[in-house]
């Protein structure tokens, strides 16, 4: 049995949960016999896909709908895994869920791998204020992923972070995929989702997806809009997190609140694509994030972004050919924005562009992952699949 380890899993939406979700989906349709391993949370449910094993969790205050996991507290879960035959382990998070698979992959010597996903040094420095504090729990995080047999990032770039943690070890880039692929049939799905949405046809149309936390630079997006404070056009925020009532209060303190709407999570797939698709730009200045699969999924809906230079995110954009980048300037960034709905052909083509290059059909990566872990399962001399 191959197992998929991770701290949320859906219905708690974040780009680490969703790869989770679609490693596991296409793990068990494509060789069976793949299982979940995450906190148990209100609303999950395995829909008869593969088997989830679920451990007891409380609400992390102020993260909302994030959990800590307990597994160790919980002897009906840890009685189960014992008896699960595992082949191979893959972690995608270095906390609970991380430390159950590091277990298992001892107790059962097979081989684990450990995907590095997150800048985890910014999440706790948000709430620890002592340097030292958060040194030890990084060192911390490294000492997990060098017990692992592999190391994997999702993008190039993510090397560097890893890197800047202390972490001196051997990495492997495993790109992440989308499950929301257009058929290359040369249609124009934007009316037809512009329709289903109430959208009209004409009307200068943003997007923002992912948690609603500061370290998103959410603050950049809305001090950019207000620089356009002339012109029209429609911003839809998607998600939740911990500082959503006060991005709402910032709307209407800005005076956004006519264009500005805040839509809240949106779990519903095809929903969330008809959005992707009915928006010009994809608007994400993150400094925070990694490899954001949400870029990809917008991609994917022919949908380009605008990022900031120099940003871990950005490795995978070529200005102007298959997505935008600007400056750490609001004024460089609406002036971008400003210039591209006046010229709606560049973001066309870049979002043709962007469809072709950065993303990936989920099924095409898990043929990779599959040959990853015959290999690293052959070298580990344990089983053969």
């Amino acid at each position: 049995m191959i197992g998929i380890f991770n701290d949320s899993f859906p219905p708690v939406m974040d780009g680490v949960a969703v790869a989770a979700q679609n490693y596991a989906y296409w793990l068990q349709k494509k060789v069976g016999h793949t299982c979940v391993v995450t906190p148990d949370c209100p609303g999950l449910t395995s829909e008869g896909h593969y088997p989830i094993y679920k451990y007891k969790s409380f609400p992390i205050p102020f993260r909302k709908p994030y959990r800590y996991g307990f597994p160790y507290v919980d002897r009906k879960f840890l009685s189960g895994m014992q008896q699960l035959p595992f082949e191979l382990v893959h972690a995608h998070c270095p906390f609970s869920s991380g430390s159950i698979a590091l277990r298992i992959a001892r107790q059962q010597h097979i081989p684990m791998i450990a995907t590095f996903h997150s800048k985890y040094r910014q999440d706790f420095e948000r709430i620890i204020p002592n340097k030292y504090i958060v040194d030890y729990i990084i060192k911390n995080i490294i000492n997990f992923y060098e017990q692992a047999d592999e190391v994997w990032i999702p993008q190039a770039e993510v090397e560097e972070t890893l890197r800047e943690y202390g972490y001196k070890g051997r990495v492997e880039v495993v790109d992440n995929g989308s499950d929301m692929l257009l058929e290359d049939d040369g249609r124009d799905w934007q009316p037809e989702a512009r329709r289903e949405l109430g959208i009209g046809e004409n009307e200068n149309v943003f997007l923002f997806v992912g948690q609603h936390i500061w370290e998103k630079n959410i603050a950049f997006v809305l001090e950019a809009l207000e620089r356009l404070g002339d012109m029209p056009y429609r911003m839809y925020f998607i998600g939740t997190g911990y500082a959503a009532k006060e991005i709402a209060q910032l709307v209407i303190k800005k005076g956004l609140g006519n264009k500005v709407k805040l839509l809240g999570r949106i779990t519903d797939r095809q929903l969330l694509k008809e959005y992707y698709a009915a928006a010009d730009l994809f608007l994400f200045p993150s400094l925070y994030d990694n490899a954001p699969l949400v870029v990809r999924e917008a991609a994917a809906m022919k949908t380009p972004a605008i990022l900031l230079e120099d940003s871990t995110s950005a490795g995978i954009i070529r200005n102007g050919w298959n997505g935008f980048l600007t400056t750490r300037s609001t004024a460089d960034y609406a002036m971008l924005i400003r210039e591209l709905v006046c010229n709606r052909e560049r973001i066309r083509e870049a979002g043709a562009n962007a469809s072709k290059t950065i993303a990936k059909p989920w099924s095409g990566i898990i043929d990779e992952v599959i040959d990853r872990y015959k290999s690293i399962i052959d070298r580990k001399c344990v089983y053969c699949v």
